[in-house]
């Protein structure tokens, strides 16, 4: 996380999303405990808590354009989503989380399920979400959190999840990506082909991890698998000593100075990038997409181990409204009609209802984002901002080989508690 959350240009950064829900819903909505409001009937208002992956000022104007709705963005760390859901269920209504917290969340019983016949889309979600598969048939690692494991629950009340699809789903998905390492190619100037490259020496002091204990450790087991160290059984439930061993292969490296930094917030591994401060390190599509619209070379690289996936939904508190409640659905069908699908596709992630999403798209950017196909003409983000000139192709290459290549997801394990406290120590050192 996750993660696991911006976009290419000034559209979609934490300070950007702040000002723009501060513009639309006064200063106070976007504070870290904002007050219980009340509203008039006509209004139709939504505090959206998430990490600002899926939050931006485009999609607030648009949902408002589109259906009344006001979106009051609650932005906060993946870790502080967690909590602020477990202790704070009243302080928010519509919850973006990924579904590697949903083994913390579902318990609590402060998120209530998504009624998917109230969901016109859902037919059309992709399998990768309801049979770990992708839309040619073919199968997806599902080590770790895959969303086939959390995505239905046994009832309406029920906070067991269930191995086959029932009426009652967890989150409605949303976005979903399959990540990698990014690398600055014109300061390391040669071929960068394995995850172990995170710990080459070479990149002393210029290579960074990223810093949510859940995503961050699937990216150590990445890291220790290519290099020969051991081979997972399952790297998305390791044992407490497996834990003990991936931190230490970390712990080792950091003390040999191998790490510029360890980074929670996306614009913080944007700027690392961009300076120079680190030339490999953890990261997110988006925020690779950012430091090439800033004319910076940066490039999401395949790895020959494969990529760590994650992906993301929406569902709502159960302190919401009958009347809220309708809002939010309104919300999600709208998310999933194709505007906010292209949209989030132009950044460099993938829609979970790719029909809608295409149809909302020229057809030389589908085949550029999604085919892996030169581009015809120059792509541009969601912003304006130009990414690639025409004749580019994307990192990765198309759809399929870049899900068809995830080898695990973002995970909480069984030891979750156990592995946390074990990382906070490595952090901490």
């Amino acid at each position: 996380m996750t993660k696991r959350h911006t976009n290419a240009g000034a559209g979609v950064t934490r300070r950007n999303v702040l000002k723009a829900a501060g513009a639309l819903a006064g200063a106070g909505a976007v504070s870290s405990f904002p007050a219980p409001a009340v509203w008039s009937q006509e209004e139709k208002v939504l505090r959206y808590l998430g990490t600002a992956v899926n939050q931006s000022d485009d999609i607030i104007k648009k949902v408002k354009e589109d259906t009344g709705i006001t979106l009051q963005n609650i932005v906060a760390t993946t870790d502080d989503v967690t909590k602020r859901v477990i202790t704070q269920p009243n302080s928010f209504d519509i919850l973006d989380t990924e579904y590697f917290s949903l083994k913390k969340l579902v318990p609590s019983g402060n998120i209530l399920p998504m009624d998917a016949k109230k969901i016109k889309e859902f037919d059309n979600i992709t399998p990768v979400f309801t049979k770990g598969q992708l839309p040619n048939g073919k199968v997806i690692g599902d080590q770790g959190t895959a969303p086939k494991k959390v995505m239905f629950l046994e009832g309406e009340h029920s906070t067991k999840f269930s191995a086959t699809p029932t009426e009652w789903v967890t989150l409605i998905p949303t976005v979903y990506n399959a990540d990698t390492l990014g690398i600055r190619p014109d300061l390391i100037k040669r071929p960068i082909e394995h995850w172990a490259e995170l710990l080459n020496p070479e990149f002393k002091g210029k290579a960074a991890i990223l810093n949510i204990p859940s995503i961050g450790i699937m990216d150590a087991a990445m890291v220790v698998e290519s290099m020969g160290k051991y081979k997972y059984p399952d790297k998305g439930n390791m044992t407490k000593t497996e834990i003990d061993m991936t931190v230490g292969v970390l712990t080792d490296a950091k003390k040999a100075g191998q790490f510029r930094a360890f980074w929670k917030d996306f614009n913080e591994s944007v700027n690392l990038m961009a300076s120079g401060e680190t030339v490999i390190q953890s990261m997110w599509s988006p925020a690779v997409t950012a430091v090439r619209s800033k004319g910076i070379p940066c490039v999401f690289q395949p790895l020959k181990e494969g990529y760590r996936s994650w992906a993301s939904g929406f569902c709502m508190s159960k302190g919401t409204t009958p009347k809220q409640q309708e809002w939010i659905y309104e919300f999600v069908n709208w998310y999933l009609s194709g505007w906010a699908g292209a949209y989030l596709n132009r950044q460099g992630y993938y829609s979970a209802v790719l029909s809608t999403a295409k149809a909302n798209m020229e057809p030389y950017e589908w085949a550029y984002w999604m085919e892996g196909k030169p581009a015809e003409k120059d792509i541009h983000g969601p912003d304006g901002s130009l990414l690639e000139k025409a004749g580019a192709t994307r990192d990765g290459g198309s759809y399929d080989d870049r899900m068809g290549s995830v080898a695990c997801w973002n995970a909480v394990m069984d030891e979750n508690d156990y592995m946390v406290r074990k990382w906070n120590e490595f952090i901490a050192a």
